[in-house]
């Protein structure tokens, strides 16, 4: 069996207008979060997040500029969800990553994975999301914003 590395990634998608897309998952209807998912093999952790983005939304994480907020969650992973793991591994890590798009799109969902998306202020969407990690890097997103240099899309080569 190929088990999941306990290295994951969240990825916060966002407007300038702080509006936070929310994604429904589909083994667990009514589970809203953001774009998450597990590294494989030694890829880099930003390639996992941008990889991440593009299978679970259609969207290009080079397009806007993906941004490495610096940030490790180290949690206990639910134990619905721990199969999926090597024996006794029962604690992730989580590297959080945000990237702002002008303005709340339509996505492409990955169906065997989520149901529905949402576009929502970023302090409902925080109170929506069943991960604690995930409504903290929510909550922080004000001031992460705030903080962050303008991103522009890299040159076309």
């Amino acid at each position: 069996m190929n088990y999941k590395q306990p290295q994951s990634v969240l990825v916060v998608v966002y407007t300038p207008a702080l509006d936070v897309l929310l994604i429904e998952r589909a083994d667990r209807p009514g589970f809203w979060q953001s774009v998450t998912g597990s590294r494989e093999g030694t890829e880099p952790l930003a390639e996992t997040a941008a990889r991440e983005l593009g299978e679970e939304t259609g969207l290009d994480a080079h397009a806007y500029g993906l941004q490495d907020w610096q940030l490790i969650n180290h949690y206990e992973i639910y134990p619905h969800w721990r199969h999926r793991y090597a024996p006794g591994v029962t604690h992730n890590d989580e590297h959080v990553f945000g990237v702002c798009v002008p303005a709340p799109m339509p996505v492409t969902l990955a169906p065997a994975e989520h149901l529905n998306y949402v576009w929502l202020p970023w302090d409902i969407a925080a109170n929506r999301v069943f991960s604690p990690s995930n409504a903290a890097a929510l909550r922080s997103l004000p001031a992460r914003a705030a903080d962050a240099p303008a991103t522009r899309p890299a040159a076309a080569t």
